[in-house]
């Protein structure tokens, strides 16, 4: 099994809210859905790997679903997120003077991301189709605030006239559903055999001729 992602095994260190059996439940639930997925991932191996009774992680949830709720999503949400905003910060704060270099920064500061962090998005993306209650918790945590910034970018390249005049939040699921659909590809669906410069230029030169002014 791939061993916890460095970040989030420092994460889990500096929570002084969490107990060392918490601590050690959420690396492995962690570990566990990432590898498997929620639904064929059991309790009882969830335990085995954290080195505790399967009742510890019945005593305070019920359920499995439980612990994905209550332990694994929030915990997570709530410790990851300061760091996607930090590091997704770092382009929005900077001019670029072209769509296109603004699209090239973005996408090698979220695989930079990716790369640290892998695990803990596999789990978030793989369960939030099936879990409305992780897709409110992820737009309250992270969506609201990265949209505002996004879309002030929107303007700032529309006022260039380098973006077509459309709504930003558009303009957001276009760009978003393509670098995430690039994302999919390179880390789950093939992850070898990759040229990817070549494939970041193209899906740059993809976005900004979508998005031009006519």
């Amino acid at each position: 099994m791939e061993k916890l992602d460095k970040r989030m095994e420092e994460l889990l260190q500096s929570e002084g809210d969490l107990t060392e059996k918490q601590r050690n439940i959420l690396a492995a639930a962690t570990e566990m859905f990432a590898q498997k997925g929620f639904a064929a991932t059991s309790t009882s191996e969830i335990a085995k790997k954290a080195g505790v009774a399967e009742g510890t992680i019945f005593r305070h949830y019920k359920t499995k679903k439980d612990l994905l709720l209550s332990i694994v999503s929030p915990t997570m949400l709530r410790m990851i997120s300061p760091f996607i905003l930090k590091d997704i910060n770092k382009v929005l704060n900077q001019d670029y003077e072209r769509f296109e270099d603004f699209l090239r920064e973005m996408i090698k500061n979220r695989q930079a991301f990716l790369d640290n962090n892998l695990q803990v998005v596999k789990v978030v993306i793989q369960e939030i189709p099936f879990h409305p209650e992780l897709r409110d918790q992820f737009i309250q945590h992270v969506g609201q605030k990265v949209y505002q910034r996004f879309s002030e970018t929107v303007q700032y390249y529309q006022a260039k006239g380098q973006i077509a005049d459309i709504p930003p939040a558009t303009v957001l699921r276009n760009v978003s559903s393509v670098i995430l659909g690039y994302f999919a590809t390179k880390y789950i669906v093939a992850p070898v055999g990759w040229d990817e410069e070549k494939e970041i230029d193209e899906l740059i030169a993809f976005l900004a001729k979508g998005l031009a002014p006519e």
